[in-house]
């Protein structure tokens, strides 16, 4: 039985909504959970709830880091936080996953500083999954974790994100591509330029080369690679357009009675795409390229995210994708001088 650590006080709407999406979670793939918070408020929550036959644990925590509190600071501070003992439950081999909707930057450095990276990763990323044109979605790695990076930790990023979505997905050579200003070989910055190199360079890898942002949501490349800060402003973009989309539609609507009624016959299929964009339906990022499996989902998650981004803990889990990235990465050569901080 797989068992999914949950921290139960991290988020906007935690512990309510996490306790909430974590029983569904249990009743539906019939795995542990382990919620990890204060004892007395989860089992309030809990009492709501039906947990007959269900196998839910609760792991006490004294500690709450906040949305707001500086990532470093907080858990070097806290050490009997929520988030803390969560990060511990996989490393100590007390849990196959953990999962957390809190802030996303102490989930990371909780995630370092007790998980750890696997040897000669220079980073973990945060991959993230975006929708497309096609049934299948696409990867974006690195999602936000590093804002600053080098083309070895792109190249890296690349050979992660396509061990990551061939387990994933099933798919045994996904096209992976390097995000740009343009498709040309020439276009680009230094950055760009020397992952292209090296990612040309790789074997183990389907490198197609420069992708542009419009390319990725036509279903066009699998695995889109980019530092942190780019792929970061790139996924809120593509979440403001999304919900900019469904505003208008929805104003463009209820402008008339043709509208209206339009809208009533076509109801249907407007809420089938909806939940092929709702990141809700998504669940949650991986932080990859460490020990454990570690799912970081939304702030704002309620309990169907939260119940989703447990689903993809267990994917990771079924999959094996921690044991093949280090299988992969066993002769990498990390990038020379000091080894990456935190």
């Amino acid at each position: 039985m797989i068992r999914v650590a949950i921290d139960a006080m991290g988020g906007d709407n935690a512990p309510r909504e996490v306790v909430h999406g974590a029983v569904l979670a249990a009743r539906e793939y019939g795995i542990s959970i382990q919620l990890v918070g204060i004892p007395n408020v989860i089992e309030a929550e809990l009492a709501r709830h039906e947990t007959a036959g269900l196998n839910i644990s609760i792991v006490g925590a004294t500690e709450v880091v906040a949305m707001d509190e500086k990532p470093s600071k907080a858990i070097l501070k806290k050490k009997d936080s929520s988030i803390v003992k969560s990060m511990r439950q996989v490393a100590e081999g007390l849990a196959d996953a953990v999962v957390a909707c809190g802030s996303t930057g102490a989930a990371a450095v909780a995630a370092q500083f007790n998980i750890g990276r696997l040897p000669n990763v220079s980073r973990s990323a945060i991959a993230c999954e975006m929708p497309t044109i096609n049934p299948r979605r696409c990867l974006i790695v690195d999602a936000g974790a590093n804002v600053d990076c080098d083309a070895k930790m792109l190249e890296q990023f690349g050979l992660m994100g396509s061990i990551v979505y061939s387990g994933l997905h099933n798919v045994k050579s996904p096209r992976v591509g390097v995000l740009n200003i343009g498709a040309e070989e020439t276009k680009g910055n230094e950055l760009v330029q020397g992952a292209y190199t090296l990612l040309k360079a790789r074997k183990d890898v389907n490198f197609i080369g420069f992708v542009e942002g419009r390319d990725y949501p036509m279903g066009k490349v699998d695995v889109v690679v980019t530092d942190g800060f780019t792929g970061n402003v790139s996924l809120k973009t593509a979440e403001g357009i999304a919900k900019m989309t469904t505003h208008m539609l929805r104003q463009e609507l209820l402008s008339s009675m043709r509208g209206k009624v339009g809208g009533m016959i076509c109801k249907p299929a407007f809420a089938a795409m909806k939940r092929r964009v709702d990141h809700d339906e998504f669940g949650g990022a991986l932080l990859v390229g460490l020990k454990g499996v570690c799912v970081i989902a939304h702030g704002g998650s309620r309990h169907t995210a939260v119940k989703n981004a447990i689903r993809v803990a267990c994917d990771m889990v079924r999959a094996d994708i921690v044991a093949k990235i280090k299988e992969a990465f066993k002769d990498e050569k990390q990038k020379t001088g000091t080894e990456a901080a935190v």
